[in-house]
């Protein structure tokens, strides 16, 4: 496209160029000058504030058989310092991995976080998007550079659009799972099975509790031991005298309409 505007938007953005990046010159006081506006290393000028790339990298086994080198050359290419750049020697299954909470307690506003590939960050697709949530909350950008996400930049109106599909198909995901379980559930009531945990003691051991813990000088910790239970577990159905408690009326109760 041409025209006089055109040409003048070109010149206008042509002086601005010049004054930020000028070229090269063989003065020491004019490469000096250079040096104090040169942009800033792995990041770049956008609303007033510096958007630092802050990278993270994760393989799944510590053993020495899988290495980060692939996914630390491809982010310092995309412009990370590697001083900039957190690593966990971990699955992503796991919620313990100290280099992803670091990476994420540096992260500041106008940061944006780069990783090699999605998987790489989240353990599911509803992780990942939750994480992505509170990337955008804390307006932090983030930037896939490969794999199945490869075209995910959120600081992008187009990664903007790839994020709210992921966004929808997570929430459509979980509106399945609780229809899912909420007919399971009616088809188990249809059928008398009523769900939940299974009880931690049965009818019998309810009464050895209660006959137990009837007799002078019993202990509590001793009965629970022999009976298989835990101590605060025998408390919730009997109290000390060997009374039984509502929770254990209902057991018996129970038992008996059975």
């Amino acid at each position: 496209m041409e025209g006089p505007y055109t040409q003048k938007t070109v010149g206008f953005l042509a002086r601005i160029a010049d004054h930020l990046y000028p070229a090269p010159s063989d003065t020491k006081t004019q490469r000096k000058k250079q040096g104090t506006i040169a942009p800033p290393v792995a990041g770049f000028w956008a609303h007033g504030k510096v958007r630092m790339l802050i990278g993270y990298i994760r393989v799944s086994k510590s053993d020495g058989s899988q290495v980060l080198d692939l996914q630390r050359d491809t982010l310092c290419e995309a412009g990370v310092a590697p001083s900039r750049m957190y690593e966990d020697l971990a699955s992503g299954h796991k919620d313990d991995r100290p280099g992803l909470a670091a990476c994420l307690k540096a992260l500041q506003p106008g940061n944006t976080l780069v990783v090699w590939s999605l998987d790489r960050l989240g353990r599911d697709l509803k992780h990942l998007v939750g994480l992505i949530d509170t990337l955008n909350q804390q307006q932090v950008g983030l930037k896939v550079l490969a794999g199945a996400g490869a075209q995910i930049d959120t600081t992008t109106t187009h990664g903007r659009l790839v994020l709210g599909i992921f966004a929808a198909l997570a929430e459509f995901e979980a509106a399945l799972i609780r229809e899912r379980t909420q007919a399971g559930l009616r088809a188990a009531r249809a059928r008398g099975r009523h769900g939940g945990r299974p009880r931690k003691i049965t009818a019998i051991t309810l009464k050895m509790a209660m006959t137990a813990m009837a007799e002078a000088g019993s202990q509590a910790k001793e009965v629970a031991f022999r009976l298989g239970i835990t101590t605060s577990t025998l408390y919730s159905y009997v109290n000390g005298d060997g009374s039984l408690k509502a929770i254990g009326q209902r057991l018996r109760d129970n038992n008996k309409a059975g």
